[in-house]
C-alpha cells in the first residue's frame, strides 16, 4: 500500500482544515516546499496536494508554489482543488503535476469528467468521491466543499464511471477528516471488494501507524494522511516499512 502525505495550500502556507471548514484550520510553521522536501528525505515517493485557494476561487492560485514543489521535491504529485475546466488540468499538468483530482464535478457534470478520462487517460485523473453515511449506512456523496450531501450513492457513481475506464478513486469519509477518529475500515473494505480493479486511495481519520496497518488489510491501494504526519503522530521509523514495500 502506497502512502501519500498530504499538504493543503492556503495563502502560501501548509494548513489542515477540520472537516473542510476554513474557519477551523491549523497552520504549520514550515513552508510547503520544505515540508515536501522533508517527506522526500523520509523516503516518500508520492505527494497529495490540495490548492485550497483554488478550491475557493475556482481557478489555479498556487501555480508558482506547486511548480516549485514538483520541480524540486522529486515526488510524484497529484493535485486537487478548484479543477472545473480542462484548461485548469492543462495548467497543472504543465506545472509538473502527474495526476489531477476531480471532486464535485464528478457528481454534478459526469459527462464532462468522462470526457476528461478519455482525453487525458485514466492514469491522469483521480476522482475524489467524498461521502457521508446516511441512517442506513449508505455512503452518499458530499459536494461543493462538503457543504451539500447528494442523494447519489458512492456505489452508483462508481458504477457509472467504470465503463469510462476509471482506474483511481480517492474516497474520504467526511465525518472523519481531520478528526483523528480512525478510518472507516468497513467502507474501504466494501469498496475494494466491489471494485478490485480500481485503485482505492483511502483518506480521513488516520491517527497512527496501526490505522495504516488496518487499512492495508482492507485492500486499499493507497492511504492519504495529513495531520498524523504533520503532528508527528506517525514517525519516520514507523512509516519506513510501508515506504520500502511501496
Amino acid at each position: 500500500m502506497r502512502i501519500l502525505p498530504a499538504i493543503d495550500l492556503l495563502d502560501g502556507r501548509c494548513v489542515r482544515l477540520f472537516q473542510g471548514d476554513f474557519g477551523r484550520r491549523t497552520e504549520y510553521g514550515d513552508l510547503p516546499g520544505q515540508i515536501a522536501a522533508d517527506y522526500r528525505t523520509m523516503g516518500f515517493r508520492h505527494l497529495h496536494l490540495v490548492d485550497l485557494d483554488g478550491a475557493r476561487q475556482g481557478k489555479p492560485v498556487n501555480r508558482e508554489l506547486v511548480g516549485s514543489i514538483t520541480g524540486r521535491s522529486g515526488l510524484s504529485v497529484q493535485l486537487g482543488g478548484g479543477i472545473r475546466r480542462s484548461s485548469v488540468i492543462d495548467t497543472w499538468l504543465d506545472s509538473g503535476v502527474d495526476r489531477c483530482v476531480i471532486g464535485s464535478l464528478a457528481v454534478t457534470h459526469p459527462d464532462k469528467v468522462r470526457g476528461w478520462l478519455s482525453r487525458y487517460g485514466p492514469e491522469r485523473i483521480v476522482l475524489a468521491l467524498d461521502v457521508r453515511l446516511d441512517d442506513r449506512g449508505t455512503p452518499l456523496l458530499a459536494t461543493h466543499g462538503w457543504t451539500r450531501t447528494s442523494d447519489v450513492s458512492l456505489w452508483h457513481c462508481v458504477d457509472d464511471y467504470v465503463a469510462a475506464g476509471l482506474s483511481q478513486v480517492l474516497c474520504t469519509d467526511v465525518s472523519r477528516d481531520g478528526a483523528l477518529s480512525g478510518p472507516n475500515l468497513t467502507l474501504y473494505e466494501e469498496f475494494a471488494g466491489r471494485y478490485p480493479g480500481i485503485g482505492l486511495q483511502a483518506s480521513g481519520g488516520i491517527r497512527h501507524v496501526a490505522d495504516l496497518e488496518a487499512l492495508q488489510k482492507t485492500g486499499a491501494g493507497a492511504a492519504i494522511t495529513g495531520r498524523a504526519l504533520l503532528d508527528g503522530r506517525i514517525t519516520a521509523k514507523e512509516i519506513s516499512p510501508f515506504l520500502q514495500s511501496a
